[in-house]
């Protein structure tokens, strides 16, 4: 990331300095504050790395006009929030931006080769140079984590004296202090020497020290260590396995986030001036009681009438009611997505639709019919659509859907009645496949045999992640939601070269299920791109027909073929079959499923079994 200009120091209103005159580092995009850097996570600046800060203070710290509230009710209540916040903007122009933490506190000073914690170099104010040798110093480029979330130093101290007796390892009980350097000759982390200058025991090199049980052979186990919450929140028991880092890796920080978007009767705008209210009114079960509350809180007239209060509260009270009478909560997001399929499939064409309106969903004006050779049937033009991500938790190390306790750390120390989240207003293109088709495609012998293949490896994954392999979450993998997602990988790629759309800036939403075989192709971006109307234009049935036909054609051949095509495993951890980054794989946020669980065989076939492709007939003459 690239640091702002300098800027001016900023005054209160009567002249003074602000409450809070916080040094600055770097620019954060909203979207970035939700997908990359969320709390929790590291940001590297130039020669600089801090963490971001959790939430505990944000009510403060967090202004309403740079981090305003929005909602999306069908998600409040999936996630037990009140509302979510956009996160504050921290560019040049903003009053202020995300909190951050310095971490990792050990750095190293290319001149001199000392390794110590920053404070200990003597750094001038708001720099972070060698106090003796006045060069940039460099965080560490290790830091170690557990599974249930926790983030520390990496022990230097510990790694170079254990050679020694365990009594002897504390840090600084020695005398001596830390140096690094590296031998130059080659770049691996054998190149990387640490030594301690009490002269009591021989430098070692890093190799060695991402070892799963490196740690734990020193005596070392997690301490429990939350920097992203400050020093004077106390450390929580913990005691698990210990795993080294990168301080870039990808599996330092993974976000959990948890979407929905806005559909009918939810998706007007002037549902929100009642976000505060829903839990009282849902406990009145007359028109008159509900009546007389809006009418005490309100002034005429109010922002719904009474028979579209009555609507909300219906259709509320109907989701709930279509689940267990405990539903967990996978349960409880699968009725979201089918609540999301209904109201796709069915459309909003009767609706006369205005400026308040969030979604407007509309059959196409050419004649469907023209698509069921490929078995491919109910396209609609989603030519409005609002979409809410929110940002749940995060996990390290660990995929969070991987096991049925997932190692989920919370963004603050505290409950709060709220998540940041960013909101996305686009348009896109859903189709669905012919059911009757599918089950019979799903019959055969080769589908079932691939669809077993992708799922034994997935739950292969699955089990070796859980902490009990008794209690892993078990595979989603089908040849329906195989051939479901490769299809949205293809459909994007061929809109990126047809139509002028990044890969990047388009996404994928599944609707896979006994009952659902849907997908929703939509602009992914928050800025004009996603709703001048390009992407919806691809929808009408003659033109879809062409893109289909042209997309299926081009995964037909792959410069990594045959050996992509004809590979036994593929991906990672070998949870794709004949898919590779030449073919159908995405940019990871266009991507619901991380770019696993494709196969496009199950698109084309193969040399041996055409008819295991579904669109195979549509590469005969």
């Amino acid at each position: 990331m690239t640091p702002p200009p300098a800027r001016r120091r900023r005054t209160g209103a009567n002249g003074s300095a602000p409450a809070h005159n916080l040094p600055r580092r770097g620019t954060v995009r909203r979207a970035q504050a939700i997908t990359t850097y969320g709390v929790g996570s590291l940001v590297a600046v130039d020669h600089e790395s801090f963490i971001v800060s959790g939430l505990d203070e944000a009510d403060r710290s967090w202004s309403v006009q740079e981090a305003p509230p929005i909602h999306e009710r069908r998600l409040e209540l999936l996630l037990d929030v009140d509302h979510f916040r956009l996160p504050p903007a921290s560019d040049d122009g903003s009053k202020d931006g995300l909190r951050v933490r310095r971490f990792p506190l050990m750095h190293s000073c290319p001149e001199c080769g000392e390794l110590q914690k920053h404070q200990d170099f003597a750094p001038p104010p708001g720099r972070s140079v060698c106090g003796t040798c006045e060069v940039d110093l460099v965080p560490s480029r290790f830091v170690v984590a557990c599974e249930a979330g926790h983030l520390d130093e990496f022990p230097y101290w510990q790694w170079v004296h254990r050679s020694t007796d365990p009594a002897s390892r504390s840090a600084g009980k020695c005398g001596g202090k830390l140096r690094m350097r590296t031998s130059g000759r080659t770049s691996s982390l054998r190149s990387i020497i640490v030594s301690c200058t009490c002269g009591k025991v021989p430098e070692a090199s890093m190799e060695g020290a991402f070892r799963r049980r490196a740690l734990k052979d020193l005596g070392l186990t997690c301490r429990g260590s939350r920097p992203w919450l400050g020093s004077s929140v106390p450390a929580e028991a913990c005691g698990r396995l210990l795993r080294t880092l990168q301080r870039g890796s990808s599996s330092v920080w993974q976000p959990v986030m948890k979407s929905a978007l806005s559909i009918p009767p939810w998706s007007s705008i002037r549902v929100d001036p009642l976000a505060g209210h829903w839990e009282k009114l849902r406990k009145y079960d007359d028109r008159a009681r509900i009546e007389a509350y809006l009418d005490a809180v309100f002034d005429e007239p109010w922002p719904l009438s009474l028979e579209e209060v009555m609507t909300l509260l219906d259709a509320e009270r109907e989701e709930e009611a279509e689940g267990e009478a405990a539903p967990s909560f996978d349960h409880r997001y699968r009725a979201l997505r089918n609540k999301e399929y209904e109201r796709l499939r069915s459309g909003n064409d009767e609706s006369e639709h205005s400026r308040e309106e969030e979604f407007v969903c509309e059959s196409p004006i050419g004649d469907r019919t023209v698509l069921e050779p490929l078995g491919v049937t109910g396209p609609m033009l989603v030519k409005k659509l609002r979409e809410v991500r929110a940002l749940k938790a995060f996990t390290r190390l660990v995929d969070a859907e991987s096991t049925t306790d997932p190692k989920e750390m919370q963004l603050s120390e505290r409950p709060l009645r709220w998540l940041p989240a960013m909101e996305v207003r686009g348009e896109g293109v859903f189709l669905r496949l012919d059911e009757d088709r599918l089950r019979t495609w799903e019959k055969q012998a080769g589908v079932v045999d691939r669809g077993e293949r992708i799922r034994g490896a997935h739950q292969r994954v699955l089990d070796q992640r859980a902490d009990d392999p008794t209690r892993a979450v078990s595979s989603p993998a089908t040849p329906r939601l195989v051939l479901l997602h490769t299809l949205a990988h293809v459909l994007i790629n061929e809109w990126s070269l047809e139509a002028g759309y990044p890969a990047a800036s388009l996404r994928e939403r599944l609707y896979a299920g006994d009952d659902m075989a849907g997908v929703l192709v939509y602009t992914a971006t928050s800025d004009s791109a996603g709703s001048l109307g390009g992407l919806v234009a691809q929808g009408e049935p003659e033109r879809l027909d062409e893109t289909i036909r042209s997309a299926v054609r081009r995964a037909e051949w792959c410069s990594a073929d045959p050996l992509c095509l004809e590979a036994e495993t593929s991906g990672a951890d070998g949870t794709n079959l004949a898919a590779c980054h030449a073919c159908v794989m995405l940019p990871e946020t266009s991507c619901e499923h991380n770019n696993i669980l494709l196969d496009r065989a199950l698109l084309i076939g193969t040399p041996d079994d055409p008819e295991v492709g579904f669109f195979g007939s549509a590469l005969t003459p």
